[in-house]
């Protein structure tokens, strides 16, 4: 056989191994409470350079463009599941807390990296900026089935789908700044509208455009609506970025639109996406994984330095910004105390790290191992106390969602039906109540209960019970009506 077809197979069966072991990581670490993304950085670095020394990878720009890519994915999947009806209300916070809380997070941290890095103050801001912001895919996959009052999780997902961008500005304005590449203050203040503003616009145009298209075309595969939903994400990132806006905030604006729209094969494209975005994860962490050198990360003379530059971060910097940016947002001091907790950090300041690599800066091996470190403590902490600190403060809700699927029945034009698929948890809020006291759709109907292996016929009078499974035939307008009569 030859050796190039053996290395290929070998390689194919190495990354089939990681996919397992990644995928059953998932199990294990939700049982022990403790983020994935730690077990896949975990098992990046094992088959890294220090380690087994499978892959032999050390290329910026590649981690950089894996990291983005993967970054549109995940954030096109939370964008596209947040309702904007829940979001409205928080808007204004959640947009504080992404803007300004990102500034006031990147200057103090600014502030004490200046002094125990003995760094300039242009290359001290820097690295407060780098770890300025809250990450996408934690902090989703963190609220996931953790019931945490609902204004507090809308906040918390709007916050972290939105402040990405704010940290990209100011990673890249302080890079050009220790290059000294010195900007005037209005041109700073026209790049940060246009990178902003722009990016917003280009979302909601893309957005606009992606939905009449998905409702419009009539592909031949229910397979293909999930890649072509996917396909304007890419284009919303792609499209901003080229003329200098945020593609970031353009990829969250334009889920957000295609996702409150009548979306055709919505089932489809939101299991998809989910899975999706799970390999975007695994890819993006376990390659950060490979890319850094365990035996230049763990040395003293970064430890201790970059965990005094974390406890800053979780118990200065994140609940100063909180406190400051919800002036007069009616969050009393619990829902406060909740927010400053929950700012995870994850795969944003690390790919931000990445931008000091391919810039050349003479710090940049410094940035790296410092902004892994940070996350890494972030991430263990904060992530595995999360629901403990929640329940604690009396912010969790006392029912448990209802599980709510979706199957895909007909599509003609408009008239969409869907079966929904709803299992009764434990604690659920529609346990024993009876059918007709529900107030479900006129032309919502209950085709069948399966009960202990049994099946019911539906009639007003049956009372609900955990562990029920319902089939309801249903519009696909009246679907999002139902998952508020059911998780109410």
């Amino acid at each position: 056989m030859l050796p190039e077809l053996t290395d290929s197979n070998f390689l194919i069966l190495i990354f089939s191994v990681i996919l397992i072991l990644s995928i059953l990581g998932t199990k294990f670490t939700a049982k022990v409470n403790t983020p994935s993304l730690l077990f896949f950085i975990a098992l990046g670095m094992l088959v890294g350079n220090d380690g087994l020394n499978i892959f032999d990878f050390y290329d910026a720009e590649m981690a950089q463009l894996i990291g983005m890519m993967a970054l549109v994915v995940i954030l096109f999947d939370g964008g596209i599941k947040t309702n904007w009806t829940t979001i409205k209300p928080v808007a204004i916070p959640s947009i504080s807390l992404a803007t300004l809380g990102v500034a006031i997070t990147s200057l103090i941290l600014g502030m004490v990296a200046k002094v125990i890095f003995e760094l300039s103050w242009p290359e001290a801001l820097l690295m407060g900026a780098l770890v300025g912001s809250t990450d996408a895919a934690a902090v989703f996959a963190m609220l996931q089935g953790r019931n945490i009052h609902d204004r507090l999780e809308a906040t918390l997902e709007a916050e972290s789908g939105a402040n990405d961008p704010m940290a990209v500005f100011l990673t890249i304005t302080l890079i050009s700044f220790v290059q000294l590449e010195y900007h005037g203050i209005l041109e700073l203040i026209g790049s940060f509208l246009w990178t902003m503003g722009g990016g917003l616009f280009i979302g909601l145009l893309i957005g606009w455009f992606g939905s009449k298209a998905l409702h419009r075309v009539t592909l031949n595969s229910s397979g293909l609506y999930p890649l072509h939903a996917l396909a304007f994400a890419f284009l919303a990132y792609s499209g901003a970025s080229l003329v200098n806006a945020s593609g970031l905030l353009a990829v969250y604006a334009t889920a957000i639109f295609i996702g409150n729209t009548g979306l055709k094969q919505r089932n489809a494209i939101l299991h998809f996406n989910e899975g999706f975005s799970w390999i975007a994860q695994i890819v993006l962490f376990i390659t950060l994984g490979i890319f850094v050198v365990p035996s230049d990360l763990f040395q003293w003379e970064i430890i201790w330095r970059a965990l005094l530059l974390s406890f800053t971060l979780m118990f200065v910097a994140r609940p100063i910004a909180v406190f400051l940016s919800v002036i007069g947002m009616k969050f009393n001091m619990r829902e406060k105390l909740l927010l400053s907790w929950a700012g995870l950090r994850g795969a944003v300041p690390i790919v931000l790290a990445l931008f000091t690599i391919i810039a050349g800066l003479s710090n940049s091996q410094l940035y790296f191992n410092v902004i892994f470190f940070v996350v890494l403590t972030s991430t263990l902490l904060q992530g595995t106390t999360m629901t403990w600190f929640a329940e604690k403060l009396g912010l969790v809700k006392a029912g448990r969602n209802t599980q709510i699927n979706h199957m895909e029945l007909l599509s003609v034009g408009k008239n969409n039906l869907e079966i929904v698929e709803i299992y009764i948890e434990e604690s659920s809020n529609v346990t024993g109540k009876k059918i007709k006291n529900l107030g479900m759709p006129v032309k919502a109907n209950i085709t069948l209960i399966l009960r202990d292996g049994a099946t019911i016929s539906p009639h007003g009078n049956i009372i609900l019970q955990e562990k029920d499974l319902l089939y309801i035939l249903v519009p696909e307008k009246d679907v999002e009506r139902i998952e508020g009569i059911l998780n109410e």
